[in-house]
């Protein structure tokens, strides 16, 4: 007598099944999970170099110019108060960096009423008194518009100067900004590299115990 065995409905007995073992799968997700570790660690090494140089450049920078507040009394006379915390202190950092910017945007609002170096026309005014020479003005109305010419060809180097110093002074506050978040997402990669090291080890263990289980 034979014996017929019925496939499922939705299989035909001519169709290859084909089986995968939860040891193949386990296998294949501790060597996934390895592999993920290893990227992380070396993310996290190269976030954290990144991290530490971005760090050393900005101070070695900084340090170099040997920019330092003004003691407590002169920035309470400017009514800086906000700066107190930072008073006498070299300016190494990227938030005494942010602080200093600060300190001198306050100063250069109060040169050519809060205009930039870019809003000064200094050269019109040094025209008027090319001008003025040639067409043969009184010397005293010469000597006004000299006067005019030279307080704004002044007052545009200052802010010239000072806004290159506060520009460079905020570009290292940027750059020691990246800094600092290189250095979180360094330990993150870190630690998530870590957990799955220990989810791996854990798997190993357990594919192990399984085996032997399955011998007994």
């Amino acid at each position: 007598m034979s014996t017929i065995t019925d496939a499922p409905p939705d299989v035909s007995p001519d169709d290859d099944i084909v089986e995968v073992h939860r040891r193949t799968i386990d296998k294949l997700l501790i060597a996934g999970g390895a592999i993920a570790a290893i990227v992380f660690v070396v993310a996290g090494g190269l976030l954290l170099w990144g991290a530490n140089f971005s760090n050393d450049y900005v101070r070695g920078e900084l340090t170099s110019q040997r920019v330092f507040f003004p003691e407590q009394a002169e920035l309470e006379e400017e009514g800086r108060t906000d700066l107190v915390p930072f008073a006498g202190q070299q300016v190494e950092t990227g938030a005494q960096a942010e602080a200093y910017a600060s300190f001198i945007d306050g100063h250069l609002q109060t040169i050519g009423g809060g205009k930039t170096y870019a809003e000064i026309d200094d050269r019109t005014a040094a025209l008027a008194v090319t001008e003025a020479t040639a067409s043969g003005a009184p010397a005293d109305e010469v000597a006004g518009l000299q006067k005019t010419a030279d307080q704004l060809k002044g007052q545009r180097d200052t802010l010239f100067k000072g806004e290159t110093l506060r520009a460079l002074l905020l570009s290292a506050f940027a750059w020691s900004t990246v800094g600092r978040i290189a250095g979180i997402a360094a330990w993150v990669a870190i630690a998530g590299a870590v957990a799955l090291a220990a989810l791996c080890t854990a798997g190993i263990v357990h594919l192990k115990r399984a085996g032997t289980t399955a011998r007994a």
